[in-house]
């Protein structure tokens, strides 16, 4: 055992247990083995040769005094994205693109900037080192105006090249927090206990980390710091342990999606998000799950569909009485959310889920997960989670 259990009677698990088991089944059912799996990451020479290919045809172009152009495939369009239960939203194989014309007014500066990055990627690889976007924007911050434009270029450059974007040998800056019965080591030889009364922070470089040991009977996603940082001071890692929680403190960041995916890959344990019983939640929610559009070019190696949602549900508010009064009413910004996530692909194999959204659109409320405080200032930790867990209340 990497861990003395300090947690409930082993009959607590009986139900987990058997959620993993038929987790495991669909794996193998499906042609994919539930050994410690992982994803595929361009080699340096691969990302190397996709640059020198993308330069050879603006050589090209010239040559034919042609103005060169960058081709794109389009993710802003649902007619190129395709759901697959196994998989979530990933691009289909033969979708439509954009051209970011070096001629045109409207798309020249993006051309250069293109450019710009590319030439900064292919030091970064040639040399095996590393930079933030943060790093990249600092370079030439008046060039760049704003991170935004940064972080959508490496966006497109990841999608152009077909190359995973940690292969890029660029780094985003962590949000995300970590804690429970888990330990790893990082790229640098630091060994770290996620087992301790504070959170770690989500690693910079998860392709890095390796020799990860759990005994974790689940993994807990928390949509909100605030709510993670509460069930951390109720001790409810070691009152559940074993157990692993992480939070992206709110829309998740890369390096979190990655790290729940490398634990999904690693130790197929089941995996359940707590979110608030909002629009908002369940997007954050499906994020994880089935992926995102603007990702959807690399959703193979971020997405996991084993993930289950475990509250807040729509329905408990109604089951456990929740006070009316710490309801709060859907906007129209909440109300247009709901009605584009009924309309997403996925929704027509949650049968479940759709009814849950179907409850809290005819009801027109939303409820935080706070609002279990006014059952008692601990029910989340000491009753609502405990129960759904053994007993099985996710859908």
């Amino acid at each position: 055992m990497a861990f003395a259990p300090r947690g409930p009677e082993a009959s607590f698990f009986q139900v987990l247990d058997q959620h993993r088991a038929s987790l495991l089944a669909a794996l193998r059912k499906g042609g994919r083995e539930p050994a410690g799996g992982g994803t595929h990451l361009a080699t340096s020479s691969e990302v190397l040769a996709a640059i020198e290919n993308v330069i050879q045809d603006i050589i090209t172009s010239l040559a034919r005094n042609e103005a060169p152009a960058f081709t794109i495939d389009n993710r802003s369009s649902w007619e190129n994205i395709k759901f697959e239960d196994s998989v979530g939203l990933h691009m289909v194989s033969h979708c439509t693109t954009r051209k970011i014309k070096s001629d045109s007014p409207k798309s020249v500066k993006t051309f250069a900037l293109i450019l710009k990055i590319l030439s900064m990627i292919y030091k970064l690889v040639q040399s095996n080192t590393y930079a933030t976007k943060r790093d990249i924007y600092y370079t030439d911050s008046q060039l760049f105006g704003n991170q935004t434009v940064v972080d959508n270029i490496i966006n497109d450059i990841s999608c152009m090249l077909k190359v995973p974007r940690r292969s890029l040998h660029i780094l985003s800056t962590s949000k995300g927090l970590i804690a429970g019965n888990l330990r790893y080591i990082e790229e640098d030889g630091t060994k770290v206990n996620c087992a301790c009364a504070t959170a770690v922070a989500v690693p910079s470089n998860i392709q890095g980390i390796q020799n990860l040991i759990t005994d974790a009977k689940f993994l807990l996603i928390v949509e909100k710091d605030a709510t993670f940082q509460r069930l951390l001071d109720d001790s409810f890692c070691t009152k559940m342990s074993p157990c692993i929680m992480v939070t992206g403190k709110g829309v998740p960041d890369l390096n979190t999606r990655l790290l729940v995916k490398k634990l999904w890959d690693t130790f197929h344990i089941p995996i359940f998000t707590l979110v608030d019983a909002d629009p908002h939640g369940i997007e954050i929610m499906c994020i994880y799950k089935y992926g995102s559009m603007a990702m959807s070019f690399e959703a193979h190696n971020l997405t996991v569909p084993a993930i289950r949602w475990l509250g807040l549900l729509p329905s408990d508010i109604k089951r456990l009485n929740i006070p009316k009064v710490t309801l709060i009413p859907l906007t129209k910004q909440d109300q247009m959310k709901l009605d584009s996530i009924l309309k997403r692909p996925y929704i027509t194999c949650q049968p479940f889920w759709r009814k849950e959204m179907e409850i809290m659109a005819d009801s027109k409320m939303k409820a935080e997960i706070q609002a279990l405080t006014f059952l008692s200032s601990d029910y989340l930790s000491r009753v609502y989670l405990p129960n759904k867990l053994k007993f099985g209340g996710w859908i």
